[in-house]
């Protein structure tokens, strides 16, 4: 529609021309405000549906976590293997000429036996044995048809588990007393002398080696929370209270395990390979903190070389310096997640970074895809083949020397390193930084230097699986007691966990073990507590796992 101030003849050229480019300039910011607010628009698109995204990843992960099977291991050919598929899998058969064989030439049948017996006899072989014989009288054996005696023509064998529940005594300790009465009547001094006896395991309690260590064993190897045993001991006649329990857990291990944690340590700190981890612990009555505070139990334990040890260490926060403290004196490797408080460590610890983590990040970012498109291409697929192809070769050589598993390495895992850095460094710009596979790819850069030191030494290891391990119980048991009381429970905690882990470790049975600490510990010296660690030779048999005996 023309304007009728333009039209209009009265009007000189010149000021219609002004018209007119007041009217395009008016046009111009029109337009350009309408493309700013169309990008501006696009650009909040792109972060919601981003946003979006992300929080679906994190609601299909917590669903994976929450239902689906926590194991990560992957079966090459068969990561989405589907029952409902199984024919149609199973069908594509091998080709003959370019054409698809129909049928098969030669069914072969494959028989897999359960060896019941085999099995059986072995996990029974070392338990003791109560035979209980039945018998026919005289009488009884007289022959229903012609009244002759019968003779045995076989016998019949069957055998039952026999479960003896716990028992509980009362152990009277008489010290006799002896004097001389020749020297009552014409001595100065009578000497006296009392018949030697252990000294108790806490002076002047009920508290016995082995009541200690079953309470012990309860709560921290089986996960029994003391409230629970005291409902148990009441059934069987005893009224122990949980704080009576308390107590003698936190003496004992303050008096007698914590001088055999100290010795542990020592050992500890003169390897040159350790690992280490932490995890959250609740401490209700911690000064100067709220109830709901957040503690942690930190855990380091050895490597692959000479005999195990797993020591745990409770403190209040998850600072750097605990560790740098802790580990005073320690020179060489540790294996380490990605956690950034390791860093404060003293330049003489060469961290060494975990696969399993770098893993496990892609791991993640392929289980919150679609379940129709796990089984296809995908970034996250191609980070998690990498890692796979560094475990497979550490599969094959995890049991040779050192010396081999070092020249091995270089051969074979660094080529596969290269390859994966440089895969890395062009995905970086494609995915988003806050989705699962961002993480993934930034977590694996940012850590580059230390995930790729396991090829310095052959005794390295190529995640930190082994300390994960060891801080499972911990975790396990954490989800029955859930909370330590005071800070003296948390470190008496801290000391036994790291006494019986260490024993497992070192295949010894941890109720047995404990025994004898609370029935040697009390009369040893300090000088003789190397007899007593969990390698040492002189740890009797009785208290080594029938597996460890054989």
């Amino acid at each position: 529609m023309s304007n009728p101030y333009i039209m209009d003849t009265s009007i000189s050229i010149e000021e219609r021309c002004a018209v007119l480019e007041r009217e395009n300039a008016a046009a111009a910011v029109a337009i350009s405000e309408a493309r700013e607010r169309c990008a501006l628009l696009e650009q909040q698109n792109a972060e919601l549906t981003a946003k979006v995204k992300w929080f679906m990843e994190q609601f299909n992960l917590l669903k994976q976590k929450q239902y689906g099977a926590s194991s990560e291991k992957t079966v090459p050919g068969q990561e989405q293997l589907s029952f409902f598929n199984e024919a149609e899998s199973e069908s594509r058969g091998p080709t003959e000429g370019g054409c698809e064989r129909r049928e098969p030439t030669v069914e072969t049948i494959t028989y897999k036996r359960r060896k019941e017996r085999g099995q059986r006899e072995e996990m029974l072989k070392d338990l003791p044995v109560e035979t209980v014989e039945y018998n026919l009288s005289p009488e009884e054996r007289v022959c229903p048809n012609c009244g002759e005696t019968m003779h045995e023509m076989s016998v019949e064998v069957r055998q039952e588990l026999k479960v003896i529940p716990a028992q509980v005594k009362l152990v009277k300790h008489v010290r006799h007393v002896y004097s001389c009465r020749r020297c009552e009547r014409e001595g100065t001094s009578t000497p006296v002398v009392t018949a030697p006896a252990p000294a108790p395991v806490i002076p002047g309690s009920l508290a016995s080696p082995s009541a200690v260590a079953h309470i012990m064993n309860q709560k921290y190897v089986e996960g029994l929370p003391l409230y629970r045993q005291e409902q148990q001991l009441s059934s069987l006649g005893i009224e122990l209270s949980r704080q009576t329990m308390a107590n003698w857990m936190v003496y004992t291990s303050d008096k007698w395990l914590a001088p055999l944690y100290d010795r542990m340590r020592e050992h500890l700190l003169r390897r040159d390979i350790l690992q280490a981890d932490e995890t959250t612990l609740q401490v209700l009555r911690e000064d100067g903190r709220e109830a709901e505070s957040r503690s942690y139990m930190w855990m380091y334990r050895t490597g692959r070389d000479g005999p195990p040890i797993a020591l745990f260490d409770y403190k209040t926060t998850r600072a750097g310096k605990h560790p740098k403290k802790f580990l005073s004196g320690f020179r060489g490797y540790l294996q380490v997640d990605g956690y950034s408080g390791y860093d404060m460590l003293p330049s003489d610890i060469t961290l060494v970074g975990c696969w399993a983590h770098a893993r496990r990040k892609f791991d993640e970012a392929l289980k919150v895809l679609p379940v129709e498109k796990r089984a296809s291409p995908s970034v996250a697929k191609e980070g998690l083949e990498y890692c796979n192809r560094l475990f497979d070769i550490e599969r094959e050589y995890v049991n040779a020397a050192p010396e081999l598993r070092y020249r091995v390495r270089q051969e074979k895992s660094r080529p596969v390193l290269d390859e994966f850095r440089r895969w890395l460094e062009r995905k970086t710009p494609e995915v988003l930084p806050q989705s699962l596979l961002g993480q993934a790819v930034r977590y694996c850069l940012n850590q580059w230097d230390k995930l790729q030191r396991f090829l310095l030494d052959g005794r390295l290891e190529l995640d930190n699986n082994r300390s994960e391990r060891s801080i499972k119980p911990f975790v396990i048991g954490r989800k029955n007691w859930l909370f330590s009381n005071t800070p003296k429970g948390a470190r008496a905690s801290a000391i036994i966990y790291s006494i019986v882990e260490t024993a497992k470790e070192n295949g010894l049975i941890p109720f047995e073990y404990l025994r004898l600490l609370f029935e040697r510990l009390p009369n040893l010296g300090e000088k003789d507590i190397d007899e007593i660690l969990p390698w040492s030779d002189s740890i009797p048999a009785a208290c080594r796992s029938p597996r460890q005996n054989t």
